[in-house]
């Protein structure tokens, strides 16, 4: 590989990133359209908004348990094994949503749902690395972030189309013949599978997981209750909120210390430049995109008077703006650099969103349907090249544990960027419903640029030689020496 051209994907791996992205898709689609129908679930269950809501927080809190488990499940039976295991968990727990009775059994059967998408999500970028055997590029990057990229987008679309055609529990029946075909696909394409050394088949890191797991869900919880009546000072936001922080920096000084017994999660290879750097942009990367898709649907509905389905349908152009970006973003960071690519998408994010803090409910939907076009090329090109450049100074017995740490800092970046506009929103609506919108817009405008500040430290270019990912690791080398020779190459 040279510093500008990147080797074609094989057709084995092509064959592999299919099978992945047809199996992740359902996932990743459901975890948006379920927003959709939070007032659809709380009259046919007979529930109130307030609990009906937690079948979202319920999905969000439950993936965030499962993320840091996939490295040592990897590692312990194989990355096919356990890919094909969480499509089956996630496939059978629709099911059961699509059977529930009442508030509390879809809340109940959700959890179980998130969890085995919170087991997807990590893996399909893990398995995407392995199967092109450590080579990352963009092209790689731009197929396996595809689904999570047109997610946010598509999945309002598509649940407006099923809550208005055939029902709510359609919304989880949908999955079950994707995932019957991402099972087939999986077995057929995936790579065998080649579980690691007996050392990292051995029981996982307990005490970790016993602190990094609550630490999330305490994160994210607080994040997701911000918005409610009290913000900040409330209890409800203050005491998991800070029980979370306090837990994460017990796991980090936990998992940085020295020893044989390789961490849940290991935080020490943020030290390298390009993992580090990339997940701080992820992290800021899933504020940007989830900024604008909270307040984008309500804009529609709540400002506009839309139905779920017309503001899911308005929404087209910035998937198709997403879906653009695909095939132009490879060659751009080959001849630009990820550094170049990252800046611009967020400028351009930032810039297509100023029209909506300026817009009202009378606005001309061509112009806004342009602007959305303009913005999902922004925020398509704005995951692909931090990715790309991610694991570049990893090793293979790294890779799990560097997917890990950026889909930890897109998850919390994501619900920090909602909770930010939802705060926002909640705030300004003593101003009217015109000026709240317009408020929120603006400072979903101003989080995608405060997110180029992080980019700039990404590396410029990749380099020319041949990445060190591929390099052997042997089985008796210690995770702290992997970090050092992680650390040498980076400079």
């Amino acid at each position: 590989m040279t510093e500008t051209t990147e080797a074609k994907l094989s057709p084995q791996v092509k064959n592999a990133l299919i099978a992945l992205i047809v199996g992740g898709i359902a996932a990743i689609l459901d975890s948006t359209m379920v927003t959709l129908a939070i007032h659809t679930l709380a009259v046919r269950l007979h529930s109130t908004a307030g609990t009906i809501q937690w079948v979202t927080t319920g999905f969000l809190l439950a993936m965030a348990v499962a993320i840091p488990v996939t490295g040592w499940a990897e590692r312990r039976w194989g990355g096919k094994r356990v890919w094909m295991a969480a499509l089956v968990l996630f496939v059978l727990a629709s099911v059961l949503c699509a059977v529930a009775w009442n508030g509390a059994s879809l809340i109940g059967f959700r959890a179980l749902q998130g969890f085995g998408a919170g087991l997807i999500f990590p893996l399909m970028q893990t398995l995407a690395v392995r199967a092109a055997g450590g080579q990352v590029g963009s092209r790689l990057m731009a197929a396996v972030s595809l689904p999570i990229a047109l997610g946010p987008i598509l999945g309002p679309v598509i649940g407006g189309v099923i809550l208005n055609g055939l029902g709510w529990r359609w919304l989880f029946l949908v999955n079950v013949p994707v995932i019957a075909a991402g099972l087939l696909l999986a077995w057929r394409f995936l790579p065998a599978d080649h579980p690691g050394s007996p050392a990292g088949r051995g029981r996982p890191d307990w005490i970790g997981l016993a602190l990094l797991a609550p630490a999330l869900t305490g994160i994210l919880l607080g994040l997701s209750q911000l918005s409610e009546d009290g913000g900040i000072g409330h209890a409800g936001v203050l005491a998991p909120l800070l029980a979370g922080v306090v837990l994460l920096a017990a796991f980090v000084v936990w998992a940085s210390r020295p020893g044989e017994r390789e961490p849940i999660v290991d935080v020490r290879l943020l030290r390298v430049r390009s993992l580090g750097s990339a997940s701080a942009v992820l992290f800021t990367a899933g504020a940007a995109m989830y900024a604008g898709m909270f307040l984008l649907p309500l804009y529609y509905q709540q400002l506009r008077g839309d139905s779920v389905l017309d503001a899911g349908l308005l929404l087209i152009p910035q998937g198709v703006g997403a879906l653009a970006s695909r095939f132009v973003i490879g060659r751009l960071v080959d001849r630009f650099g990820a550094r170049a690519l990252t800046i611009a998408g967020f400028l351009l994010a930032a810039v297509a969103t100023v029209p909506f803090a300026l817009a009202g409910p009378g606005t001309d939907l061509w112009w806004l349907g342009a602007v959305l076009l303009v913005r999902g090329l922004g925020t398509g090109a704005v995951l692909i090249p931090p990715m790309s450049v991610a694991y570049q100074d990893i090793r293979p017995a790294g890779i799990p544990h560097a997917t890990m740490n950026t889909r930890i800092a897109q998850q919390v970046g994501a619900s920090f960027g909602t909770a930010v506009v939802a705060v926002a929103l909640q705030s300004l609506l003593g101003h009217g419903a015109t000026g709240a919108f317009q408020g929120a817009f603006w400072w979903a405008a101003g989080i995608a640029v405060v997110a180029i500040v992080p980019a700039v430290a990404l590396p410029a270019r990749r380099p020319a030689s041949r990445s060190p990912a591929a390099a052997p690791v042997h089985d008796d080398e210690t995770a702290g020496s992997r970090v050092d020779a992680q650390e040498e190459a980076a400079h």
